[in-house]
Parts: structure tokens; C-alpha cells; sequence
């Protein structure tokens, strides 16, 4: 017998209604969001949306920012801002994941320290 295995929180499993239900805004809110780009729905093949849990966060999140008075525009930048941080840093944590194993293979002695790197160079 096979297991269920829950869907991720990238998973596009929600409908527009239990979306705007979940996240507190009117589906005409959220088809907004998705017209300008802001919290961007899968498709079905009919054209439904669908949402991710992480979406709706991310619905909850915009929410929050207008509620404080930032402009759509704003909120946009934010989120953009803030997807490019995680990038970056998921991608410091693959270089430093990198260096410890290329540092494993050749005997050298660490140099990460509180997310600094420092260059180490052997003596003549």
C-alpha cells in the first residue's frame, strides 16, 4: 500500500476561493495580484488559478505591507528585493558548502568564520 505524501508548500493546490479565504482577501484581490505580478497563481489547464501555501503567505505578506501604507508598486519591489536575498543567499550557501568540501580534499585548514571568507595561501 502506498503512503500519502503531503504536497510541498510550493505545490499550486488551492482554489481562488479557499486562497482568499485562507489569506483574509476577496478573490477579486488576489486576481489583481496575479494581473500585476505580484503573487503570480498556477494555471490549470482549464486556466484556473491555483495557489501554493507559500503564495498564500506571500498573500498574507503583501496584506501586511498595504495595511502599513506601501503602494502595490512597492509591495512588488519588496517582494522582488526580498526573493533576490534568498537567492543570494541560498547561493553563498552552496559556495561555502563548495569551499568546505574542496578544503576537506586538499588537508587545508578552514577559513569560514562568522560567514566571512578569508584568502589562505600556503608559504614557500
Amino acid at each position: 500500500m502506498n503512503e500519502f505524501v503531503p504536497p510541498g508548500p510550493e505545490a499550486k493546490v488551492f482554489v481562488i476561493s479557499v486562497a482568499a479565504e485562507l489569506s483574509g482577501l476577496h478573490p477579486q484581490t488576489l486576481r489583481t495580484y496575479d494581473r500585476l505580478g505580484i503573487v503570480a497563481a498556477g494555471r490549470t489547464t482549464g486556466g484556473g488559478r491555483r495557489y501554493s501555501l507559500r503564495d498564500v503567505e506571500q498573500l498574507r505578506e503583501v496584506a501586511r505591507l498595504t495595511a502599513e501604507g506601501l503602494g502595490l508598486e512597492g509591495v512588488k519591489r519588496v517582494i522582488e528585493l526580498e526573493n533576490q536575498v534568498a537567492a543570494l543567499q541560498e547561493r553563498v550557501a552552496e559556495l561555502q558548502a563548495e569551499l568546505a568540501t574542496a578544503q576537506q580534499s586538499q588537508n587545508l585548514p578552514s577559513v569560514i568564520a562568522h560567514h566571512q571568507i578569508a584568502l589562505w595561501q600556503r608559504r614557500r
